[in-house]
């Protein structure tokens, strides 16, 4: 019996030692990054420029596809059953049938509803704010970091505005008159140009409202299209040739292009394309 008891003391004396090795072990754990599943590349880069060390992201959408004829893959589906954080922004279709075949009921999602052109400095900054009040609430721990990240953002974000804008006035856009991709309007539109009318995916249009499209830009002098990489650089070419404007294609998608995986890499992409087509 002496034995027994013995053996028994060793084991609580172990199990107590134990104990702190085990909730230290779950300390660790919880001090993971957060892993944290975007549908496009709008919100990953947002995502990592708040998170920054403390989150880990996944896009789900490459950057130069089209978000509206997306479908998903199994490395997808894998991503969002082990994320803790999944973030949309409501208009993708693929997204509902994507949360209920990963399986995860420990996953939150969240829809960063943000009106407006991201690619838009404005609008940029706004769904900076948004998706900092997700993180924080996620991850309360880390709210300060993220603050400090996401007001360091925000002036970066001010910062190339002023500067672009400041190219863009000096070459006098708002004296051009442009046709643009519907998904570039809001962009196009706080560049300065004068937007005569927009236009849909190639695949909406009739022939009618083409010839519609064509005589409209020629009253009004236009002298550039501007299509959108995202949903077919190719519906406002012949729209372009029968005007004899000239052609540009834009993104709306950090990491569209090659070498703009940041926001503003992208947008500096977009205004040098602007400006070149116009021979600026």
């Amino acid at each position: 019996m002496k034995i027994l008891h013995r053996i028994s003391a060793v084991l609580l004396i172990l199990s107590l030692v134990a104990l702190p090795v085990l909730v230290s072990g779950c300390r660790a754990t919880s001090a993971q990054p957060l892993k944290v599943v975007t549908t496009t590349s709008l919100l990953g880069s947002i995502a990592e420029r708040v998170g920054g060390e403390h989150v880990s992201v996944t896009v789900v959408v490459p950057p130069a596809s089209c978000p509206g004829h997306f479908d998903a893959k199994p490395g997808d589906i894998q991503a969002l059953a082990e994320a803790a954080l999944f973030l949309k922004h409501g208009w993708e279709g693929f997204a509902d049938g994507l949360i209920e075949a990963a399986e995860n009921p420990d996953l939150e999602v969240v829809t960063v509803q943000v009106e407006g052109n991201w690619m838009a400095p404005p609008v940029q900054a706004q769904a900076v704010d948004e998706v900092l009040a997700v993180l924080s609430e996620a991850d309360p721990d880390h709210k300060a970091d993220y603050e400090s990240n996401a007001e360091t953002y925000k002036a970066v974000i001010e910062e190339t505005g002023q500067r672009l804008k400041a190219e863009l006035s000096a070459a006098n856009v708002d004296q051009v008159p442009v046709l643009c991709a519907q998904y570039q309007a809001g962009f196009v539109k706080w560049a300065g140009f004068n937007v005569v009318a927009t236009y849909g995916r190639l695949e909406e249009l009739t022939p009618q409202q083409i010839g519609e499209l064509v005589d409209q830009a020629r009253e009004a002098g236009v002298v550039l299209v501007i299509d959108n990489l995202q949903s077919g650089p190719e519906t406002g070419v012949g729209m372009a040739q029968e005007i004899g404007a000239a052609h540009v294609t834009l993104s709306n998608f950090p990491g569209g292009f090659e070498g703009t995986e940041t926001w503003e890499k992208a947008i500096e992409k977009n205004v040098d394309l602007l400006l070149e087509a116009l021979g600026k």
